[in-house]
């Protein structure tokens, strides 16, 4: 064999590796791996995502509509059709807390190009509010924490009763819980289109319609007592651990009785079609999200009894 043919046949073998590392790569992104395999979160060193990644979000543009977003103080699976996350994942401890303040709300330079940029007066006048799903008094350690929580891509439409009662109750409620001890590993999200503001009824708003109204929101909490906020955390979850569940319609019916829209995890992973707990093994996950977390809640103003 002369020298130009052996040439001649490395570089054909050399693209045929080429070609096969390609249809690898490819089939991995069309075909993200089933309930039965761990998430991508198994190797994902973000504490934002330490229990799992409940919709498999990948940070390619393959699927635009689950593109997760790993952001400092937070992680994100954003929804370029509905220009909202699909959910926002966090972790909360003390350390969290400070004299951070609010700031204007601003669109998310971080989005891949050929993403619309959703912007603040998109909600202008649409009647429903601008509402965080990573709150901002989660965050408050530092002004750039605070500011954080006012990228377009943390927030979907509200309806004002749901965010400044009943959703914002709960939030309290999980920062009281924090003060208390415990680190909390939340996720927060919403579901379906077409919810209900002051102005009535509204499956979209902003220019061109480019917001989805949800028609649910909802969030899983993991209360970890004596937590860490590291990934010690992670082996502490047990048969005894807290989960809260809530599941809330987005209409003006919301009032300040946040724990009546207690459920169960199961129930919110039949609502969405994620998983959630992925990272903690399913003889401890499963049966703590079938529970229903039944902890008497004092009413709205009150202490919890012993404060």
């Amino acid at each position: 064999m002369d020298k130009q043919t052996r040439q001649g046949l490395a570089a054909i073998l050399v693209a045929a590796i080429a070609l096969l590392s390609w249809l690898i790569n490819n089939e991995r992104k069309h075909h993200p791996p089933g309930n039965s395999e761990r998430a991508p979160s198994e190797s994902d060193p973000s504490i934002h995502l330490l229990l799992g990644n409940p919709s498999r979000a990948v940070d390619d543009t393959h699927d635009p509509d689950n593109y997760l977003m790993r952001k400092p103080y937070f992680a994100l699976s954003y929804n370029r059709t509905k220009g909202t996350p699909n959910w926002v994942s966090w972790c909360l401890q003390k350390s969290d807390f400070g004299p951070g303040d609010r700031v204007e709300f601003y669109p998310d330079a971080a989005l891949p190009q050929g993403f619309p940029r959703i912007v603040p007066r998109d909600y202008t006048n649409s009647g429903f509010d601008r509402g965080h799903l990573c709150p901002r008094s989660d965050r408050t350690a530092t002004q750039e924490m605070a500011k954080a929580t006012f990228v377009m891509t943390n927030i979907a439409p509200q309806s004002p009763h749901l965010n400044q009662r009943g959703w914002n109750d709960l939030e309290e409620y999980s920062r009281d819980l924090v003060h208390k001890g415990s680190v909390l590993y939340i996720t927060a999200g919403v579901q379906g289109m077409g919810g209900e503001g002051t102005n009535g009824p509204a499956e979209k708003i902003g220019a061109g319609g480019k917001v989805t109204v949800p028609a649910k929101c909802w969030k899983v909490m993991a209360v970890i007592e004596n937590g860490t906020g590291t990934a010690e955390d992670l082996a502490k979850i047990g048969q005894n651990t807290r989960i809260i569940a809530i599941i809330m319609p987005n209409d003006q019916s919301i009032g300040h009785n946040w724990p009546k829209y207690r459920t169960s995890v199961k129930d919110v992973e039949t609502l969405t079609g994620y998983t959630f707990f992925d990272r903690v093994p399913a003889p401890i996950a499963d049966p703590l999200k079938a529970k229903v977390d039944d902890t008497k809640i004092p009413p709205v103003g009150k202490s919890l009894p012993g404060d």
